[in-house]
C-alpha cells in the first residue's frame, strides 16, 4: 500500500533542510578547491584507480570532435559500453549501448542506432550540452555494470545504486536506488527511481519511497523491496570512506553499484548530494551529523570508521 509521506513528521525527525546543509556543512566542510574532483568524473575515476579504490573500467576518452572517427572501431571491439559525459549530472547524458544487430546499435529501450547518430550524440556531449554550466566537455567511455542478482526482482531495465553519505570520513546514511519505467531505466530520483533507505548496521533496505509516496513494492515487478540484504555490505562502506579520505571533502555523496562479477565498484562521487536519502530512510541527517560533529578525534582506521558508522 502507498501512502503520502507527512512532512510534519519528518520534521520531527532531524530532517536537514537543503540551506542549513549548504551552509553547515558543504561550505563548512568542503574545501571549493577540491570540487573538481569529483565534478570532473575521468579525474574522479583516475584518483580512484590510483587510490587502489575498483571503479568501472574506461575504455576510451574522446576529447575533440575528430576523435569521433574511431568510434564504429571501438564499438565493434567492446561489444557493449557505456558513454557519458565527463561533467554530467544527474545521470543526463548518459548513453548504454546492448551491443549490435545488423548494422545498428541496441538501447536498453529497445531503440537502434546508427553509427552517425551515436557520433552526434557525442557531438552533443563535447558540446557541452550535458555538462555542468554548459561548458564544452569530454566523453568517455566505459563498462557496462551488469547488477548483482540480488537486484532482478527489484529493478526495471537500468543499473541499481548505492547512495552513502559521508560526513567526516565516517558513512551516516544509505539509500538504494532502484530505476523504474518511470525513470526511464535510471536510478534518478527525480526522474521516478525508487529510494529504499538501508540499516547501517545490516545492510537491509528499510522503508522506500517514489517521490513523496511510500511503497513497500516495486511499481513495475510487484516484488517486496524491504528486508533486502546488500551483499558485501561492510565492503561496501569501507570504499565509502576510502573515497572520503581520497578527496577530501568532509561531506560527501558516493555512488556504488555492485557488478554481477567484479563485486563493488565506486560509480562516482558528488560534493553536493542530495537529500532524498532522508525520505527514503525516514529518518533525518542532523541526529548523525551532529554526533559526529561533536567527536573531537574521528578514528584513522577506515574499519574502526565503519564500525563506528553501524552503531549510529
Amino acid at each position: 500500500m502507498i501512502s503520502l509521506v507527512n512532512p510534519f513528521q519528518l520534521k520531527s525527525k532531524g530532517i536537514l533542510g537543503i540551506n542549513q546543509r549548504n551552509s553547515d556543512y558543504i561550505m563548512r566542510y568542503n574545501k571549493r578547491s577540491l570540487y573538481p574532483l569529483v565534478d570532473n568524473k575521468l579525474q574522479t575515476k583516475q584518483l580512484a584507480i590510483s587510490a587502489g579504490i575498483a571503479v568501472p573500467k574506461l575504455f576510451a576518452t574522446i576529447k575533440y570532435h575528430h576523435q569521433r572517427k574511431d568510434l564504429e572501431k571501438l564499438l565493434s571491439e567492446r561489444g557493449d559500453l557505456v558513454i557519458k559525459p565527463a561533467h554530467g549530472s544527474g545521470g543526463n547524458g548518459v548513453l548504454v549501448i546492448l551491443g549490435k544487430v545488423g548494422r545498428l546499435y541496441k538501447t536498453p529501450s529497445g531503440d537502434l542506432m546508427s553509427i552517425n547518430a551515436i557520433k552526434h550524440y557525442v557531438s552533443n556531449i563535447l558540446s557541452g550540452m550535458y555538462s555542468l554550466g554548459g561548458v564544452p566537455d569530454h566523453a568517455f567511455l566505459e563498462y557496462r555494470i551488469q547488477f548483482d542478482p540480488v537486484f532482478e526482482d527489484i529493478s526495471f531495465k537500468g543499473v541499481p545504486d548505492i547512495r552513502i553519505i559521508v560526513f567526516r570520513g565516517v558513512p551516516i546514511s544509505a539509500m538504494l536506488r532502484l530505476p523504474t519505467r518511470q525513470s526511464n531505466g535510471k536510478a534518478n530520483l527525480h526522474q521516478g527511481a525508487i529510494g529504499a533507505g538501508i540499516d547501517l548496521s545490516t545492510g537491509c533496505t528499510t522503508h522506500a519511497v517514489v517521490g513523496n509516496l511510500v511503497t513497500t513494492l516495486h511499481p513495475d515487478t510487484g516484488n517486496s523491496i524491504s528486508d533486502i540484504q546488500i551483499p558485501r555490505w561492510k565492503e561496501i562502506l569501507q570504499i565509502a570512506v576510502k573515497c572520503s579520505d581520497t578527496v577530501g571533502l568532509g561531506y560527501l555523496g558516493v555512488d556504488i553499484v555492485l557488478d554481477r562479477t567484479l563485486g563493488p565498484l565506486m560509480l562516482e562521487l558528488n560534493a553536493r548530494p542530495g537529500l532524498n536519502v532522508q525520505l527514503a530512510n525516514q529518518r533525518g541527517l542532523l541526529s548523525n551529523l551532529q554526533t559526529i560533529e561533536r567527536l573531537e578525534n574521528i578514528p584513522s582506521s577506515i574499519d574502526q570508521r565503519v564500525a563506528f558508522a553501524q552503531t549510529l
